[in-house]
């Protein structure tokens, strides 16, 4: 019994002397920068929240088109649905600059550059003058100047690693090319409620950050009907289409 308690005091004493090692701490004065910079590289998903006319008809701006192919034809009391067909990956891409408010606390603009693409997914067969085929989807693709503003709220460092929590608002411009027969379009500008978590870690010559966010949109984007060229009730049958945005960042800084 003796031998047992001895064995066992040895291990705790040869534990505690492990866990009372320091462990060596990088950038230790970065925090204390009134401003610093540096860019983040991510993949983001683009998603709709789509709300529809149920009927159509209840749109007072639906008129009935008679069209060839169309089978059957489109009526007030037809329903309509569209929703996101799938997950396609995109890609941004942006520079950060950070200013110091507090121990704590970080003011952070994150100018950038996001690609991506939407697939709306329709009950019924889908015409555009640009092809000679029934597709069921309507794709629509954006390149979005992003202007993010946002609030970095830290917990205490632990060694080299810092978890975190963000929040703010975001502006996004669309570039894509858009044109007066599309299907469905979408306004230039969106405004956006942001929120996420992420995690620092800190190296010995670089603070390096997994960050996942969302972003919320506020607005209603969608766009004017095409033309009488092309099929209107692609559009009509749609209420609002709000922007949802899940973007997984890494931050070098």
């Amino acid at each position: 019994m003796k031998k047992i308690i001895i064995s066992i005091w040895f291990v705790l004493v040869v534990f505690s002397g492990f866990s009372q090692q320091q462990k060596v701490n990088y950038l230790t004065t970065f925090d204390d920068k009134l401003v610093h910079f540096g860019f983040t590289l991510g993949l983001n998903t683009l998603d709709f929240a789509v709300v529809n006319y149920n009927p159509i008809g209840d749109n007072p701006r639906f008129r009935p088109q008679t069209w060839q192919l169309d089978n059957p034809q489109i009526t007030h009391n037809t329903i309509v649905r569209s929703d996101v067909a799938e997950v396609i990956p995109g890609f941004t891409v942006g520079i950060i600059t950070s200013l110091r408010l507090g121990r704590d606390f970080n003011l952070r603009f994150l100018p950038g550059l996001s690609f991506g693409e939407r697939k709306l997914l329709y009950n019924i067969d889908v015409w555009d003058i640009y092809n000679d085929q029934a597709i069921n989807y309507y794709s629509i693709k954006s390149t979005f100047l992003d202007f993010p503003l946002l609030i970095k709220y830290k917990a205490r460092r632990i060694n080299n690693d810092r978890p975190y929590v963000i929040f703010g608002t975001a502006y996004r411009h669309d570039i894509s090319r858009t044109g007066e027969e599309d299907l469905v379009s979408l306004t230039s500008g969106g405004l956006y409620a942001e929120m996420g978590l992420g995690w620092d870690h800190y190296f010995t010559f670089f603070r390096f950050s997994v960050e996942a966010k969302v972003s919320l949109g506020l607005n209603n984007q969608l766009g004017p009907s095409p033309v009488d060229t092309q099929r209107q009730y692609y559009t009509h049958s749609i209420k609002s289409l709000r922007s949802n945005i899940f973007t997984l960042s890494f931050h070098f800084e």
